[in-house]
């Protein structure tokens, strides 16, 4: 029987991108499906994360989150798109994704993008390059974040790992 599991993230965090490894391993020797999740770390209007300008959070990579990483052998950098980009557009396409069958392939590129490559994943052109590599149409992919089509399912998400997850 398969186990479902859904797992709460945001591209942002560097923890949930260290857990996606080991995550996407069980899943791949156990009868699981892993539903990635939405969850906005610093959702607008609240000020941008900058950890290039925090040195409590520069501490944090240094002591924790790099040697975890290289334990893991997972290839992972502080990028340095600085202020760290707002995310709900990338989660509106992960629901475009979702719908079409790739919401995985979609997650993790864009997951690799930030962490490893250092793009902004805030950037309607970053995102939509992003989904043409993982086989989503270009034009209607385009179409979906410039009119916000998934803004509402995306809201609900949101409001779902508040309310009923008790994500805080």
């Amino acid at each position: 029987m398969t186990v479902k599991m859904k797992v709460y993230s945001d591209f942002i965090c560097p923890f949930c991108f260290l857990a996606k490894g080991p995550l996407d391993e069980v899943a791949k020797e156990k009868d699981v499906e892993i539903e990635w999740m939405p969850f906005e770390l610093r959702p607008s209007p609240y000020s941008k994360i900058d950890p290039w300008n925090e040195p409590e959070k520069l501490g944090s990579w240094d002591a924790f989150i790099l040697p975890t990483a290289k334990k893991l052998g997972i290839d992972m950098r502080l990028p340095r798109v600085s202020p760290h980009p707002y995310t709900h557009l990338a989660f509106e396409g992960c629901q475009f994704a979702k719908e079409r069958g790739l919401g995985n392939e979609y997650h993790h590129r864009v997951f690799t993008a930030f962490f490893q490559e250092e793009q902004n994943i805030e950037d309607i052109n970053v995102l939509t390059k992003l989904a043409v590599e993982v086989g989503l149409p270009e034009a209607e992919f385009t179409d979906a974040l410039v009119t916000r089509k998934y803004k509402e399912k995306h809201q609900e998400a949101i409001q779902h790992a508040y309310d009923e997850a008790n994500i805080m």
